[in-house]
């Protein structure tokens, strides 16, 4: 199983910052690149303990399926989603976040592993973490321009 480990420092309230994280509306805005859409469960609005959500995009030219729920929930401290269908062979994204001074640290840990035995595997190692991890690195950048600035207010409807 390929992991992949992110930090992001940002400089707004925590909760604030947890609540665009688990934005539908603010993940389909930093992922506008590959055409990604909410085609089923809880398509728009803040995500919750248990909620399900199918999301399709775009990925190498292929329009790929992925549906995941939302398994663990400690708001504004940590939220853990996984795959329970889609394209990968497992797929789970834990993410957390911490209070330091007047920033918030965001750690995403990203684990995933693809189908097709050590084809897949190769194919892990060779590209996908890396194109993951860039598609994560886009994701946090936009999180954090949102949580900085005033467009999270389109999001999220915390006075925080």
């Amino acid at each position: 199983m390929e992991e992949i480990r992110l930090i992001t420092l940002i400089y707004a309230p925590r909760e604030r910052v947890f609540d665009l994280s688990r934005s539908v509306d603010a993940h389909l805005a930093s992922a506008v690149d590959t055409g990604e859409r909410a085609i089923a469960g809880a398509t728009t609005g803040l995500l919750e303990l248990n909620d399900e959500i199918t999301w399709e995009a775009r990925h190498y030219g292929v329009r790929l399926k992925l549906t995941v729920r939302v398994t663990e929930f400690d708001r504004p401290r940590y939220f853990k989603d996984i795959m329970i269908s889609g394209y990968f062979k497992h797929m789970v994204h834990d993410h957390n976040f911490e209070v330091d001074g007047r920033r918030t640290v965001m750690y995403d840990c990203f684990k995933f592993s693809s189908p097709l035995g050590v084809v897949g595997k190769a194919c892990d190692k060779l590209f996908l973490k890396s194109y993951m991890r860039r598609f994560l690195l886009r994701r946090n950048e936009v999180l954090k321009d949102m949580a900085e600035g005033f467009d999270w207010i389109n999001y999220i409807r915390s006075p925080l």
